[in-house]
């Protein structure tokens, strides 16, 4: 078997949720109990962090498993979707899983896989924890891949839980207020492993601190070596120290200040008050925060791919990641008034398209565009409901239509779907 048989094979018979959609989904961890048995419980054999939230965790993840690295330790990181290359959805110490690796699991555990059926993200799932341990890692950042209740991530015990925030994404699987969404979030919370909340407010707070007491590990501060709960955006003189220990980070989005603070905070849980800490020093958090890209291989964060005209691309793709990005983009034309905003922008339907569309900047010219999956809103169908804007059936003629129109003092800025922003990497 080839690596191209054994991907399209992944992908034919579990169908992939960034292909399909729905249809791919399936809750519960039946599934991912009966693969961690075949394979001999794997997820049992090295040490995690679980991550979710519904934006910034895969920042956060990286974040972390960066300084990780820094600090010596052999690091897995599991995320998704990917951007580019399915490798990348596993990595440790930043290189992605060797070709001959995903083939030999398919080889071997086809039979299985055939009679019982899981999920794309299920397989992919095991794949990446088969392969921490043959590897022999020392821990794994694990990125939750919907939700956290049913996820089939939710089969391990970590040292540390964290999430990074509740907006409303995916609302068909997990509720449509947010102190719904936030409880499904929750559920990876589990007796005695400390957890740290990142952004929240008053009605997902109240949410997060009854998971809390039900598990046995509310608190408050780091006064003690107890289990507890930590509100990131709550510890304002962790804030000031980690602006004191942290010169540089490689990210450069201005939403990455809440998934650096919410990261810093996890760091210091992990070091002091988990029961197994880790050894990590302040110079290995500067040099991971300085070099989490180059460390880890992230890609497609407020992502520079060209200086002229300044191209950026970011994979935000629901109103609470665009409120972010559509302010940063406000912010350079306020400094750039001679300038203009090229935007090629898609999205996918299970999205908040009318609330992201409002976010926007209006005075843009937009290149309307849509990836090569199923899930991708028609392109005409996005500028009819904008009021404007150019129509491109692929994302290269887009990309390329805006490079064509922007002079060297413009902006390129390529985003709305993770999916828009990996077919646009292959052309950097």
């Amino acid at each position: 078997m080839t690596y191209s048989e054994a991907i399209q094979y992944l992908y034919d018979s579990a169908p992939a949720f960034h292909l399909v959609g729905a249809s791919a989904y399936k809750p519960g961890l039946d599934n991912t109990i009966a693969l961690m048995e075949h394979l001999g419980n794997p997820h049992t054999k090295f040490r995690s962090i679980h991550v979710a939230g519904t934006n910034g965790k895969g920042s956060t993840s990286h974040l972390i498993a960066a300084v990780l690295q820094a600090a010596g330790y052999k690091v897995g990181l599991y995320t998704s979707p990917h951007l580019v290359d399915f490798r990348e959805r596993i990595r440790i110490n930043g290189q992605m899983i060797p070709k001959e690796n995903v083939v030999q699991f398919v080889e071997d555990n086809r039979i299985f896989l055939d009679q019982v059926k899981p999920s794309f993200f299920e397989t992919t799932m095991a794949l990446a924890f088969d392969y921490f341990t043959q590897q022999q890692i020392d821990i794994a950042v694990v990125e939750v891949g919907l939700g956290g209740r049913l996820d089939s991530t939710n089969i391990i015990t970590p040292l540390l839980s964290v999430i990074t925030n509740i907006g409303m994404d995916h609302t068909e699987f997990l509720g449509h207020t947010l102190p719904e969404i936030a409880r499904e979030k929750a559920g990876i919370i589990k007796p005695g492993v400390p957890c740290v909340i990142g952004e929240t407010d008053s009605a997902t707070e109240r949410v997060f601190i009854e998971a809390a007491k039900k598990n046995g590990i509310y608190g408050e501060g780091l006064e003690t070596t107890d289990c507890r709960i930590w509100f990131a955006d709550q510890c304002g003189y962790l804030r000031k120290r980690r602006k004191n220990d942290i010169k540089e980070c490689q990210l450069k989005g201005i939403y990455q200040e809440h998934n650096q603070q919410t990261a810093y905070v996890a760091l210091q849980v992990l070091r002091n008050y988990t029961n197994h800490p880790l050894r990590i020093t302040p110079s290995a958090i500067a040099n991971g925060y300085a070099h989490v890209c180059t460390l880890t291989g992230l890609r497609g964060r407020w992502e520079t791919l060209c200086e002229k005209p300044l191209t950026i691309c970011d994979t935000g793709h629901n109103s609470h990641g665009i409120k972010y990005v559509a302010e940063q983009l406000q912010q350079y034309q306020i400094s750039n008034l001679q300038s203009q905003i090229h935007i090629v922008f898609g999205m996918v339907s299970d999205k908040d398209v009318d609330v992201v569309l409002k976010l926007m900047p209006k005075d843009a010219h937009y290149y309307f565009t849509q990836a090569q999956t199923h899930r991708a809103i028609p392109a005409k169908d996005l500028a009819q409901l904008f009021g404007s804007g150019d129509v491109f059936s692929d994302v290269p003629s887009a990309v390329r239509a805006a490079q064509k129109n922007a002079t060297d003092k413009d902006i390129i800025f390529i985003g709305g779907s993770n999916y828009v922003v990996g077919e646009a990497l292959t052309l950097f």
